[in-house]
């Protein structure tokens, strides 16, 4: 029967647990720092935040999310700074490395006999691997769309794609698709990006598991095929 167990593999329930958590605690204290952090760089300026001299000026982070104003003699910042920055970097890296390890895990084969491993089928271990690749492939590809569709359907234009420019639209100097980005060039010669760094960032990231499932699938598949061909040949 395709359905016997015939091999063994990787008990990854506490990795996925694990990474659970952790996304959940990301959550919530990205959520928290964004809150606090909203209104920030306004009490800035109108004097509501005592800094160390004169205001100069702020910026936002994009992560951990916070808005810091910086003075003549320092800065004064709100949000995911100090202990819960290193909260959500934890969070970020641990979810990170537990969910490779985990779909590294599934890329590798244990004797059916073996201590502590979990006895699996052929055909449930290519439904698993297989949904691993459709959730990280969604992902990917929707991140990955929303931030190159105006690189895909229309290159040269991109930077025009996403606004009201009237007359003097931005053009696109150079772009490429992967990561999606393009360099902008407005009438005065200056130039921006299209996309912030942290979509790069988060698009390159997101390939990592994906490939790593891809390759999980197409091992999946060929043990599968193997262990349907052994089986052919014994019948006869």
């Amino acid at each position: 029967m395709s359905n016997t167990p015939t091999s063994g593999a990787f008990r990854t329930e506490r990795l996925w647990a694990a990474a659970g958590v952790l996304f959940v605690v990301l959550l919530a204290t990205s959520g928290w720092s964004w809150l606090t952090s909203s209104e920030f760089d306004e009490h800035c300026a109108r004097g509501m935040v005592e800094g160390p001299g004169r205001l100069l000026g702020f910026r936002r982070q994009t992560f951990p999310p916070a808005v810091i104003c910086e003075y003549e003699h320092g800065e004064v910042s709100a949000g995911g700074t100090g202990f819960f920055g290193v909260v959500m970097w934890i969070c970020l890296m641990g979810m990170a490395l537990c969910v490779v390890l985990a779909l590294l895990a599934e890329c590798v084969e244990l004797p059916a006999g073996a201590a502590s491993a979990q006895r699996i089928s052929r055909t449930e271990k290519l439904r698993r691997t297989g949904t691993a690749l459709f959730v990280t492939a969604s992902a990917f590809l929707l991140v990955y769309g929303l931030a190159a569709w105006p690189l895909v359907t229309g290159p040269s234009s991109a930077c025009s794609a996403r606004g009201e420019w009237g007359t003097y639209p931005p053009s696109t100097v150079e772009y490429s698709l992967f990561p999606p980005q393009a360099t902008c060039m407005y009438r005065s010669g200056e130039t921006s990006k299209l996309n912030p760094g942290w979509v790069e960032v988060v698009t390159t990231a997101l390939f990592v598991p994906m490939a790593i499932s891809g390759v999980g699938v197409a091992l999946a598949l060929r043990r599968r095929q193997a262990d349907v061909s052994v089986r052919t040949n014994r019948s006869y």
